[in-house]
C-alpha cells in the first residue's frame, strides 16, 4: 500500500503523528507491505532562514496573544510529544524557512535516503533545536545520512527540486490539505493531523482488507 505523509519539519505534530503512524504499523505489522512517500508543505513559507526570535515570540505574534498564552500553547505540545518518546525544547528553537529542506528531502528520495532525512531533519529542529534553515545545517545533516556534500551543495546553490517542492505544495491544496500533518493512503483515504495510533492502525486495517479481496 502506498501512504504519501504531507509534513514540513518545523511542525511539531508532524513529528508527534509520524510516531503514532510508525507505531501502527508496527502494531498492524504492514510495515513491509508499506510504500511510504513525504511530501513537502510549507507552514510559514515567509519565515526567514533563521531568526533569533523565540517560538514563543513568533506564536505570540502569528495568534496574537501573550508570551504566557504561547507558552502554555507550547508547553501542551511537549506534554503530547513525551507520549511518543520526544523531548522538545520549545525555549531553544528557532524560526526556520524548510524550503531548502525540502529540496534537499528530494535529493535523498532520489537516492533512496528519504525517510531518513525525514527522520533527521525532524529530530534536528525539536530535539537539537538545529537551524535547519541554514545551508551548514543543511549540509552536514545531509551528509550524515549518506548524502555526498558535494551532491547536497549542488543543489543548495541552484534551484533544483524547487519544481518538486511547489508541486507538492500545489497538490495539497488541491486535495484541501488544510494542515499538516495530512497521510493518505492509496489515493483513496485522508488522515488528517497526529491522530492516535489506533485511528492509524483502523484505517490501515481497512486498506488492507480492501486490497486483500481485490487480488
Amino acid at each position: 500500500m502506498k501512504i504519501e505523509i504531507w509534513s514540513d519539519y518545523v511542525c511539531p505534530f508532524c513529528y508527534i503523528g509520524k510516531r503514532r503512524f510508525e507505531e501502527a504499523l508496527k502494531e498492524t505489522g504492514l510495515e513491509e507491505n508499506a510504500e511510504v512517500i513525504f511530501k513537502a508543505f510549507e507552514l510559514d513559507p515567509n519565515s526567514p532562514a533563521t531568526s533569533d526570535e523565540s517560538m514563543e515570540e513568533v506564536l505570540a505574534k502569528k495568534y496574537g496573544t501573550s508570551i504566557d498564552e504561547a507558552k502554555k500553547m507550547t508547553d501542551n505540545v511537549v506534554v503530547q510529544a513525551k507520549t511518543v518518546g520526544l523531548d522538545y525544547d520549545f525555549s531553544k528553537m528557532t524560526p526556520a524557512n524548510t524550503f531548502n529542506a525540502h529540496r534537499l528531502a528530494k535529493l535523498a528520495e532520489q537516492q533512496g535516503l528519504g525517510a531518513q532525512v525525514s527522520e533527521r531533519f525532524l529530530k534536528a529542529y525539536f530535539i537539537d533545536a538545529e537551524k535547519i534553515g541554514t545551508e551548514d545545517v543543511l549540509l552536514r545533516l545531509a551528509e550524515e545520512v549518506g548524502i555526498s556534500r558535494e551532491r547536497a551543495q549542488q543543489v543548495l546553490d541552484s534551484d533544483e527540486f524547487a519544481a518538486e517542492v511547489r508541486a507538492d505544495i500545489t497538490e495539497a491544496g488541491q486535495i484541501g490539505v488544510q494542515g499538516v500533518p495530512f497521510f493518505v493512503i492509496n489515493r483513496k483515504y485522508a488522515i488528517s493531523g497526529a491522530q492516535p495510533a489506533e485511528a492509524f492502525a483502523e484505517a490501515l486495517r481497512k486498506v488492507a482488507a480492501e486490497e486483500l479481496e481485490n487480488h
